[in-house]
């Protein structure tokens, strides 16, 4: 005969969503950077203070015709983040990258291209100073950035598009590159 257990009592905890009260924010940041390079779509770039601002990331370049704020799309897509994330403005994108790279930046686009690597094979160590490069909706990363990378990354698509978005694939590469810089 089975030996009978005694059940144990569990002590159950509600399940109850948390509200923007119960948030603490902390001051952390990645040694990631964005260069938004003529995304002009304020809901994008918009989009790209909300995803700096939630996973850690240190400043927003955007360059050339990138939507700058104050603009009343941005502050709506941003959440108002932009008032948090610090971020300038370049019209000069090559000096731009020139001085990332003499500040210790790798330059990295996200962009589909002959030879860019899935951002699964993509490796950073933690500390590594990151600036990754987002390109506009038409025209994704210029070839000028693209050759003045040190890598280009990709995110592996399953559908029949070859892309998505540009602030989806600025969160997914994000959360991916920050795994990698910040929490291991």
């Amino acid at each position: 005969m089975p030996a009978i257990r005694a059940q144990k009592e569990v002590e159950t905890v509600p399940n109850i969503q948390l509200n923007h009260s119960h948030h603490q924010a902390t001051p952390f940041r990645c040694r990631l950077c964005f260069l938004s390079d003529d995304v002009d779509s304020p809901v994008n770039v918009g989009s790209f203070f909300r995803i700096a601002d939630a996973l850690g990331v240190e400043k927003i370049y955007l360059a050339g015709s990138s939507c700058v704020p104050p603009n009343p799309k941005i502050k709506k897509a941003s959440r108002s983040t932009d008032k948090y994330v610090a971020y300038s403005h370049s019209d000069d994108v090559r000096a731009l990258v020139t001085q990332l790279k003499a500040d210790g930046y790798k330059i990295v686009c996200l962009e589909i291209t002959s030879i860019s690597t899935s951002i699964e094979d993509f490796n950073a160590s933690p500390g590594e100073k990151i600036c990754l490069v987002l390109g506009s909706e038409d025209k994704g990363v210029s070839q000028q950035l693209l050759d003045m990378s040190d890598a280009t990354i990709h995110i592996p698509m399953l559908g029949t598009n070859s892309s998505m978005n540009v602030a989806s694939a600025c969160a997914i590469a994000t959360y991916q590159i920050t795994r990698m810089l910040c929490h291991e």
